[in-house]
């Protein structure tokens, strides 16, 4: 059976570009827990705007950010 799930790129990025969650959090003027959570997959939602931000930050597309992929799930 598949799992469906939306993944988030966020340390993938961040270790590419040898950045710290406290600098891009002060950066962007977003909490630090929320990236936090980004960065270690545990979001569950995010605004729009923090979405935004980290784009632009980063210079990345929002489909770099987040994907879908499909796992097999074990039984």
């Amino acid at each position: 059976m598949e799992e469906i799930m939306v993944k988030c790129n966020l340390s993938k990025i961040m270790g590419e570009k040898r950045l710290k969650i406290a600098d891009v959090s002060r950066d962007i003027e977003v909490n630090r827990g929320t990236i936090t959570r980004m960065y270690n997959e545990e979001a569950t939602r995010v605004d729009l705007d923090v979405v935004e931000k980290l784009c632009i930050y980063l210079h990345i597309e929002v489909g770099e950010l987040y994907e879908i992929v499909k796992e097999e799930k074990q039984k």
